[in-house]
């Protein structure tokens, strides 16, 4: 009889699909991820769905231009007594934006420094010698560090936050993650890049100094608590099988 609760309770729990169901964004084996870790530090590309910050200058800066918009999309700030003033635009699904006088233009997968050029060529039509100065405003990344799937939304305040600094901004990774399995995932959520990095060694380290996009997922993988997961999965199965069998004893005890 207990050889056969034994055996019954392996392959119970032999039939269940995950030990360790909290980890997310698991790979199938046929799936291609990056290996490699030398990925060239890049520039911020502007991506669909950015919100951008625009101030455009005559003479090289001099003075401010007045675009013409509503009030709800400018902001002001004052630096040592001089105002700048940024009109703000939402960049569309296919990556253009209309702008006034020029109308529409893509910025999508330009840098800022390019989009900043590309405006002041057009500007430059109508205002002697423009200068534009731009930013993006809505930048931000998912970090999940660890500890399964509590995770945490990072705004990146600069231009070049790196992996690191956006791991130190949501806490580091916890005392259950693996500094070794991290997954960078960027992209259309349809066919996503997954870099893997390995952040337990100083050469991880050095290798893995990227720059972050909008909308980027860091993923720690967090180490399973296979003994806990276990126990968990099977009290229940062996509660039933323990009723079953005590049944079971107990009509057979009366047949005799």
């Amino acid at each position: 009889m207990k050889k056969t609760l034994f055996f019954a309770i392996i392959i119970m729990v032999s039939g269940c699909k995950s030990i360790n169901p909290s980890v997310m964004f698991k790979m199938d084996s046929q799936d291609q991820y990056r290996a490699d870790q030398t990925l060239a530090v890049y520039e911020y590309r502007i991506a669909p769905n950015d919100i951008i910050g625009v101030s455009v200058y005559a003479n090289e800066g001099f003075k401010l231009i007045d675009l013409t918009v509503t009030p709800s999309s400018v902001s002001s700030t004052a630096q040592g007594g001089l105002q700048q003033v940024s009109v703000h635009y939402i960049v569309d699904n296919e990556g253009y934006v209309k702008f006034p006088i020029i109308g529409r233009k893509k910025v999508s997968d330009l840098t800022i420094r390019q989009a900043e050029d590309l405006l002041e060529k057009e500007y430059a039509e109508f205002y002697n010698k423009p200068f534009v100065m731009l930013d993006v405003l809505n930048r931000r990344v998912m970090v999940f560090p660890g500890s399964g799937g509590a995770g945490k939304v990072v705004t990146l305040t600069n231009e070049n936050t790196t992996l690191i600094e956006a791991l130190a901004l949501a806490g580091g990774i916890t005392e259950t993650g693996k500094a070794y399995k991290i997954k960078l995932i960027r992209g259309d959520s349809r066919n996503p890049q997954v870099q893997m990095i390995d952040l337990s060694t100083i050469e991880g380290m050095r290798q893995s100094n990227l720059l972050l996009q909008a909308n980027d997922i860091i993923y720690v993988e967090p180490v399973p608590r296979i003994s806990q997961q276990i126990l968990a999965q099977i009290t229940p199965i062996v509660g039933i099988l323990t009723s079953f069998l005590l049944i079971y004893d107990i009509v057979a005890n009366r047949t005799k």
